[in-house]
């Protein structure tokens, strides 16, 4: 069971998803719940778990439908149920919703995400301009704006104001202090056997490695002569050139390519000054706790 998780679960909602969907989910025995903030390698992490779980870079469908994205308005959540009920294979759910929004359920294991925060920003201001906002309002419902949105600002000015940004971290979940604000609650409970935390770093540095750690944690066994071409199928330039079936939902974006933009560290840094970086590292100090901080900005080594 996960420790300190309420019996009632917070719930998150945004224009395009609400944690409420989880309420009554019908959990089984090996179930995995991918919980990560926005651009912090979710698609990737997903991957792993298939190539795992199937253990062949021939998926049996596309990842959306092997791994449904559960609080996203996009599919009522009946049909989410449906789909996540008829698959026989060891199931894997995504969700951007902290695990104290989450159902604790002991059967299953709970993983989570983190990557550099600045790295994130940049990854989430490109990612931004890519989602087609049209269809998304028409997944979800939403009415269309009375007047076209303002202009988005230079990358460099962007950053600085989501570094700033003071807003409550459970209405943004995808600003600094919502980011923070997820991984804290997730760093507190990795003691606990079905937690897990993967870094984005980590993965970049040492896939073989880190896949076949999770593959000891979530007790699956996996071939010898099998490694070397699931650990290819899951690379960043063979995800990137599987975009098509990779991309979360069909039609969303403006370039299913541009979905896997750059995949290594070190994007905000590269544009912040000194002591703009300096005043990000004051700003992230007083969110979150000195380990935390040290695993994020630097993976393992950390």
């Amino acid at each position: 069971m996960l420790a300190g998780v309420a019996a009632l679960p917070v719930r998150y909602r945004s224009a395009d998803e609400d944690s409420a969907r989880w309420a009554g989910f019908p959990f089984r025995e090996g179930d995995i719940v991918i919980s990560t903030r926005s651009k912090t390698g979710t698609t990737w992490v997903q991957m792993i778990c298939a190539l795992l779980i199937f253990q062949t870079p021939d998926l049996p469908a596309s990842l959306g439908q092997l791994s449904p994205w559960l609080d996203f308005l996009t599919t009522p959540r009946d049909q989410v149920y449906a789909l996540l009920a008829a698959q026989r294979h060891r199931r894997f759910i995504k969700t951007h919703t902290p695990l104290d929004g989450v159902p604790a359920d002991p059967r299953a294991s709970y993983l989570v995400t983190g990557r550099h925060p600045l790295d994130v920003a940049v990854s989430l201001y490109h990612h931004s301009g890519n989602i087609d906002r049209a269809r998304l309002r028409q997944l979800t419902g939403q009415p269309t704006p009375a007047s076209p949105p303002p202009p988005r600002p230079p990358l460099r000015d962007w950053l600085l104001s989501w570094i700033a940004d003071d807003r409550d971290p459970r209405d943004q979940l995808d600003s600094l202090p919502g980011i923070m604000w997820h991984l804290s609650d997730a760093w507190a409970r990795r003691g606990q056997p079905n937690v897990l935390l993967v870094h984005y770093d980590d993965l970049l540095a040492d896939l073989d490695g880190q896949m076949r750690g999770l593959a000891g944690r979530l007790g699956m066994a996996v071939p010898a002569a099998a490694w070397p071409a699931l650990v290819r199928a899951a690379t960043f330039e063979s995800m990137s050139g599987h975009a098509d079936t990779l991309v979360p939902t069909t039609g969303l974006f403006k370039s299913n390519a541009a979905f896997f933009r750059r995949g290594r560290p070190g994007a905000g840094r590269e544009i912040l000054s000194e002591p703009e970086l300096a005043g990000y590292r004051a700003r992230v100090a007083g969110l979150a706790p000195p380990g935390l901080v040290a695993w994020l900005h630097g993976g393992a080594s950390g």
